[in-house]
């Protein structure tokens, strides 16, 4: 389609912006229930008190009963074929035996409080569910899909595969994730990267699904699969997230079924016992029936789970991504960050600043970079990109590579038009023994059983399986073995040769020194460097308060980068020049002297010490998918304020998960002990007991608030807004 044509759209062709749908009240059908339950009651009351006669209020109360009590009950009953008493159950025994009494009414009272409360229980759950999921209604359902003859199709959203070419007209909302590869526009991203303006973009540049475009035509590659993109994968996250209970959850449902049991003894006791002894039937039948109400641990039962999964839906919302309630309930408990260097406090798009070729290597600049690019190509790792990025942009020829593979921590080695070529950390390729390299496809070392590649799956299950499972250092050491196995020496090089003194120079300047070997000899030394990511000062400093103690950066880079990093971000104690192994081991003494780490970083080399941590956080825009998979939260949007954000929300959502059982204790015990040494009303049990379910309920949900995310990630946002509006780049 030609240029005129697409100017001639109307804006107000547009699509209009995709609001989140809101599940309506009338949509549930517990509330159906409980207003046809409620609707039965009131004139069912009112000829009740006013003295009607029987026939004309019976009805109403019947109708009241069955709609308010038949699911409850038939889900009670079902709960009890399997040997499991349902708290739900008794309270329709209850109304039951009130009105086996004649106490219609107080019976009736009970079955519309125990409907209209469920009927919040279960409008307050979709709404949890409704702010993640109304994500997924941000990406259209169609996408107009360029054939390789540049004609236009129309095309379902799920039928786009990685490769083929969207076309994208001012004011819709695009379809995928993937690279621009033609035109220029402004893309409003704020629901996906939380960006406050609009965002340049132009060749070259990542989008996401479910942005908005703005006022040019974009042609844009896909990159991932529907199920793959930013929103998906928030969403689908957060789902699995509310399957995984947290450990406080867990421990009060395993005394749940020994207290209800308890309860239910107790109930028959304090019936049965006065009753033995000459006292008044209806009396005693309702004082059980009272007791066996306000004794029962509805509101403890859901005093844990609605904070913590509110909190992970906000937290969704806003571009971070928590994998369980028990990693939300961890990260409130922390003592102590580390955090990594590049990719993590510096941003991931490292560039390279200069090249220092080496004498007597035969090589120009741009015929080492090509060689160090083509090496790097195969890799992950932030500063491998760097160095495939400024090839490109020099418009090198990079050849294929074969027999590649890597040594997190160390370096990368490939063969690249018949000459082997080693590129990564001076410390490793000069000084040590470089370890066997991993190359895919290659069995791991043995390690006890599980899948011989995918360590970081082994790690993941047998550490998240369940709360009670915490660290497992067997796993981790897998890892470790992986990336260090030893290996043939290498001949060292003398102290005081070029490459040292170009190394040296590199690391005065501030900048992470690359060495290049070609065959076996120093070839080159690449100087590389990252920005340093917008607020991470403020970060740091908002980590330290919240902890009491100075975060720490652990990195594999020189000490002299470490150090200047350091300066600007305002960290003190630096641990430069570490492998992984070296990671793990400072994360697991502190560990040991009862510290609770939280770990936050990016690369491969990452994936060990996040493993080993207390709790990990991974930068999700370009971390690694091993990164990725072992951490307990992934920041997408790679804002690093949103670090000390998430940490303050689950402190919060812990904070409210103990007021919850503050509350809910002490509303028990005082209706148990009015009803055992007073007089408590049938009614007024009810009411307070159900009060005080839906009072923890209602407390939990509080964090679904937009207001309850912290400030420092909205500090962050408006310092990357000044960036945008100063001139700065607009995005990572």
């Amino acid at each position: 389609m030609s240029a005129e044509v697409i100017e001639e759209r109307s804006p107000a062709d547009a699509p209009p912006p995709v609001r989140p749908r809101r599940t309506r009240v009338r949509e549930l059908p517990e509330v159906r229930w409980a207003v046809l339950a409620t609707a039965a009651f009131l004139p069912a009351l009112a000829l009740d008190l006013t003295g009607a006669p029987a026939w004309l209020w019976a009805p109403l109360y019947a109708i009241c009963y069955a709609a308010g009590g038949w699911e409850p009950g038939l889900a009670g009953l079902r709960a009890l074929r399997e040997r499991t008493l349902d708290v739900d159950l008794l309270m329709v025994v209850a109304a039951l035996g009130a009105a086996a009494i004649g106490q219609f009414l107080d019976g009736a009272l009970l079955i519309v409080i125990f409907a209209v409360s469920g009927a919040l229980e279960a409008f307050a759950t979709r709404r949890t569910a409704d702010s993640v999921r109304g994500l997924l209604d941000l990406a259209p359902d169609t996408a107009t899909r360029l054939t390789p003859g540049g004609a236009e199709e129309r095309v379902d959203v799920s039928a786009l595969r990685v490769g083929d070419t969207v076309f994208v007209r001012p004011g819709e909302r695009l379809p995928a994730d993937g690279t621009v590869r033609e035109g220029t526009s402004d893309v409003q991203q704020a629901g996906i990267t939380g960006e406050p303006l609009p965002v340049d973009k132009g060749p070259g540049d990542e989008v996401f699904a479910g942005t908005l475009n703005g006022t040019g035509a974009l042609r844009v590659t896909v990159d991932r699969d529907a199920s793959e993109t930013v929103i998906a994968r928030i969403v689908s996250m957060v789902e699995e997230a509310s399957e995984h209970k947290a450990p406080g959850q867990l421990f009060i449902e395993r005394i749940e079924q020994r207290y209800a049991i308890g309860m239910v003894a107790a109930t028959l006791a304090l019936f049965a016992i006065p009753l033995a002894l000459g006292a008044e039937l209806t009396e005693t039948l309702l004082r059980a029936m009272t007791f066996m109400i306000v004794a029962s641990p509805c509101a403890v039962v859901l005093a844990t789970m609605p904070p913590l999964l509110s909190a992970i839906a906000t937290c969704g919302r806003n571009g971070v991504l928590v994998k369980s309630a028990a990693a939300m309930e961890r990260l409130g408990g922390i003592t102590r960050v580390a955090l990594d260097k590049t990719g993590t406090l510096t941003e991931a798009s490292a560039r390279v600043r200069g090249i220092r070729v080496l004498p007597g290597s035969g090589l120009t600049e741009h015929e080492a970079l090509a060689l160090a690019a083509a090496a790097e190509r195969p890799s992950e790792h932030p500063l491998a990109r760097a160095v495939v990025a400024a090839a490109e942009e020099r418009g090198l020829r990079l050849e294929p590579a074969a027999d590649f593979g890597s040594a997190p921590g160390r370096g990368v080695r490939a063969v690249v038009a018949g000459r082997t070529v080693q590129v990564g950390s001076p410390l490793a390729l000069l000084d040590g023994a470089m370890p066997p390299l991993e190359r895919p496809g290659d069995p791991a070392p043995p390690t006890g059983g599980g899948d011989p590649v995918r360590t970081d799956v082994a790690i993941e299950s047998s550490r998240r399986a369940t709360a009670d499972s915490p660290i497992r250092p067997a796993t981790t050491d897998d890892l470790i073995r992986t990336a260090t196995a030893d290996g043939p020496a290498r001949k060292a090089v003398d102290q005081d040769s070029p490459v040292r003194a170009a190394v040296a120079e590199v690391e005065d300047g501030g900048a992470t020194a690359v060495a290049v070997l070609v065959d076996g000899r120093p070839t080159a030394v690449l100087a590389i460097a990252a920005p340093l990511r917008a607020g991470a000062a403020e970060a740091v400093a908002a980590l330290g308060q919240l902890t009491g103690t100075p975060p720490v950066l652990l990195t594999g880079d020189n000490k002299r980068a470490a150090a200047r990093l350091g300066e600007e971000v305002g960290i003190t104690d630096i641990r430069a020049g570490l492998l992984p192994q070296d990671k793990v081991a400072t994360v697991r003494g502190w560990e040991d002297t009862g510290e609770r780490v939280l770990m936050v970083g990016d690369g491969v080399n990452d994936a060990p010490a996040l493993a080993a941590a207390h709790t990990g956080v991974a930068m999700g825009r370009a971390g690694s998918a091993l990164t990725l998979e072992t951490a307990d939260a992934v920041v997408v949007r790679d804002e690093l304020a949103a670090v000390p954000s998430l940490v303050a929300l689950s402190r919060r959502a812990r904070r409210l998960v103990a007021q919850n059982l503050v509350i809910a204790c002490v509303c028990i015990g005082a209706l148990v002990v009015w009803d055992l040494f007073g007089h408590l009303p049938l009614p007024l049990g009810v009411a307070g007991h159900e009060g005080s379910t839906v009072l923890v309920g209602l407390n939990g949900l509080r964090l679904l608030r937009t207001s309850a995310w912290p400030g420092a990630a909205r500090t962050g946002r408006r310092a990357a807004g000044s960036e945008t509006m100063s001139g700065g780049s607009s995005h990572p």
